[in-house]
């Protein structure tokens, strides 16, 4: 499936060092409010244990076992309070957002930003602010473009007989709201209940909230927690979010000393090797003093982010469909030549036509590559499963 995860937050709080870290895209990083002026777009990885372990032959898709699934991720401006009003750089950023699955709201940990991205001393800011403040930004995003025709789309709904959540579906589809999220939040706050031309502002901002919550499930990356109190990150992972400690620019450091050659590291290792050379007496001390920060957050946080926003909060699987089912490969020979981010529950009917829509309208059954068994059409599919497609399609 297509997929793409937005980074989010205020100006100044690491998000392009983030995502510089996650894809090693160039990237300008400053530390200045509103470095990204124009959303950022690339690609990074989920880290999965690959199923070719399990054979004597590697598949040449992997490192050490370690397989690196695509997805795209986005580094959005960074918003400031009243955005949705137009405030800072306004709602361009607001609106990038639509494209997101769910979001990883990078936050500065250490509270040495203050609201808009400025520089202050380090524990001046709350961050727990930081993420108040971008949930609201997100809601009364959907609320401006809700309420922009609510009366006339009320009286409409009324007088047509029209299903309220189809009408507000269509209206929020821009921002990526489907129909199944406006029902969700409808019954989530009871508003399903009651008479939709008797909604009053308050109404309608609570509807707004609780379907950012299920269309854009949030992440938070408590960035910068290499320098931030423990007071900070202690009530930040008191919130009811998944909250990963995390120092981007740590990640940045390791996977440019390993494109380079100085070290040994795949993203995500809560440990890397030193293979020699010429280093610096700075570059010693700096891999030194990352050696000290990973060791005292378990790893850089930056691929724990991805790997939690993909399996947990977006509850995906990874799926690799294969041609021959002996040797897991494709007819060209290519073992595990494809990996496939799939919503748990997803059936084998389903990966058939996430392959080609000929291969699912004419599927037959599937193979499971491990059991040899026969598969039918609603057969669940598991984490990791290596499944053959049998269709009548050429």
């Amino acid at each position: 499936m297509s997929m793409t995860i937005g980074l989010a937050g205020k100006p100044n709080a690491g998000k392009s060092t983030f995502f510089k870290a996650a894809t090693l895209a160039d990237v300008e990083i400053a530390n200045y409010p509103f470095t990204t002026i124009n959303a950022n777009h690339g690609v990074t990885y989920v880290r999965v244990e690959c199923p070719c372990k399990e054979k004597e032959k590697r598949c040449g898709k992997c490192v050490d076992g370690v397989r690196l699934v695509p997805i795209d991720i986005i580094d959005v401006a960074g918003l400031v309070p009243d955005a949705y009003k137009g405030r800072g750089l306004g709602n361009t950023f607001l609106d990038e957002l639509r494209q997101a699955q769910a979001i990883i709201h990078v936050v500065d940990a250490s509270g040495g930003t203050d609201a808009e991205g400025n520089p202050v001393d380090i524990g001046d800011h709350d961050p727990l602010e930081d993420v108040a403040f971008l949930n609201r930004e997100i809601t009364m995003w959907l609320y401006g473009i809700l309420e922009r025709n609510w009366v006339k789309l009320a009286r409409k709904i009324q007088a047509e007989g029209l299903k309220l959540e189809v009408v507000i579906a269509e209206q929020l589809a821009g921002a990526g709201i489907r129909e199944s999220h406006v029902n969700a939040a409808l019954i989530e706050t009871g508003l399903a209940r009651l008479d939709h031309v008797k909604w009053n502002e308050e109404d309608m901002i609570r509807l707004c909230d609780t379907m950012r919550e299920i269309s854009k499930p949030m992440l938070i990356a408590a960035n910068k927690s290499d320098i931030a109190s423990r007071e900070n990150l202690d009530r930040l992972k008191d919130l009811d979010k998944i909250v990963v400690s995390v120092s981007a620019a740590a990640e940045l450091a390791l996977k440019s000393a390993a494109k380079n050659e100085l070290i040994k590291y795949s993203p995500g290792d809560r440990k890397f090797e030193v293979l020699g050379g010429d280093l610096t007496k700075a570059q010693k001390k700096g891999l030194e003093a990352i050696h000290k920060v990973i060791a005292r957050l378990g790893g850089t946080g930056v691929q724990e982010c991805i790997n939690r926003t993909v399996f947990e909060l977006l509850d995906l699987i990874v799926v690799y469909p294969v041609e021959d089912e002996g040797k897991w490969s494709d007819k060209s020979g290519n073992m595990l030549p494809d990996a496939y981010l799939m919503k748990r529950g997803s059936t084998c009917h389903d990966l058939a036509y996430q392959i080609h829509t000929d291969i699912g309208d004419r599927f037959l059954y599937a193979v499971d590559a491990r059991t040899r068994l026969r598969l039918g059409e609603k057969h669940e599919l598991k984490n990791g499963d290596v499944i053959k497609i049998v269709s009548t399609a050429k």
